[in-house]
């Protein structure tokens, strides 16, 4: 088994939870089956142990492992697609594995494309939706609240946007 009783766990679509329990269920009268109990917020959450299902849970990222992330938000951010829909496929396809790290990326990347310029609308929700799951979880790895987490990585952000517009200026000259 992947994970084991009090892991703390992300699922791609719920959020963050614990691991509970490890039981067997049978649902609508099909063979009974090994299921983790996870409680996110206030409801429990019955996944599969399979490799498939489980491909919607990871654990935590590790409080070691902020710090390489805090460094990739400070990194030169990627070009986008300039077709907005292209764009949109490009950044759903690479969110669909929930990694922390696609995640930064995809916000860093998404909040530079945002400074000559506001974000359409899409780009504008995909940010918002990226950066709030971000923040979840940072602030419980950090053990800080959500609004410190989120004012770090805001820094983080603008201190990356100085540097890239130091860079476009150094570069145009």
């Amino acid at each position: 088994m992947q994970f084991k009783v009090g892991d703390q766990v992300i699922h791609l679509n719920h959020g963050i939870g614990q691991i509970m329990a490890i039981e067997e269920k049978q649902f609508g009268g099909a063979e009974a089956r090994l299921f983790y109990s996870i409680v996110i917020e206030r409801s429990t959450v019955w996944v599969p142990v399979t490799a498939e299902a489980t491909s919607q849970l990871r654990l935590l990222v590790s409080k070691k492992a902020l710090a390489e992330y805090r460094n990739l938000l400070r990194s030169r951010p990627a070009p986008l697609n300039p077709d907005k829909r292209q764009r949109s496929l490009e950044l759903t396809s690479r969110l669909r594995f929930g990694s922390f790290e696609v995640q930064c990326e995809v916000m860093r990347d998404l909040a530079a494309a945002g400074w000559p310029k506001p974000l359409g609308s899409v780009d504008a929700a995909l940010l918002r939706k990226v950066q709030d799951s971000i923040c979840q979880e940072w602030a419980k790895v950090e053990g800080i609240s959500v609004a410190e987490a989120a004012q770090e990585i805001a820094e983080l952000l603008q201190e990356n946007r100085r540097l890239y517009d130091f860079q476009k200026i150094a570069s145009a000259k």
